[in-house]
């Protein structure tokens, strides 16, 4: 039995893998933000932590927050109503991101294990968002 429908079809082209992949970033930013804010202030009262330097990575910890609350929507939307122009806002979230991700592993002030562990597992599950990204935005131009 053949069923045919009139009018538009109904081509699904978001991307599961890519919807699942922002989900679990949403919850693990929320690990990464509470365990770098408590590692900064265990820092601060054990090391020697210049007052500008702790000001510094606390300001960039909450822009880094901030960036990447506005990347996870911009990306969810934009996969989930189909849009190239959000999940193109979210690449671009996504550079910055990955530059603050880089200052936290590579010229924060204390680096902790803890640091490099957290960063490293930041990294990868941007990485992987910005690689379906780009394939979901050349799915939406076919």
């Amino acid at each position: 039995m053949a069923f045919s429908r009139r009018g538009k079809s109904s081509l699904v082209l978001s991307s599961v893998p890519l919807q699942i992949l922002l989900y679990i970033n949403v919850v693990y930013y929320v690990f990464y933000f509470l365990a770098s804010l408590l590692m900064i202030i265990y820092k601060s009262q054990v090391l020697s932590y210049p007052d500008s330097n702790l000001a510094l990575d606390l300001g960039l910890l909450f822009v880094m927050a901030i960036l990447e609350s506005a990347r996870l929507y911009l990306g969810t939307k934009g996969n989930l109503t189909e849009e190239e122009l959000p999940l193109g806002f979210s690449l671009i979230l996504s550079a910055g991101n990955i530059i603050l991700s880089v200052y936290f592993i590579v010229w924060q002030t204390y680096i902790l294990r803890a640091d490099v562990i957290l960063n490293a597992i930041l990294l990868v599950l941007c990485g992987l968002e910005v690689i379906l990204e780009l394939f979901t935005i050349a799915a939406f131009f076919r």
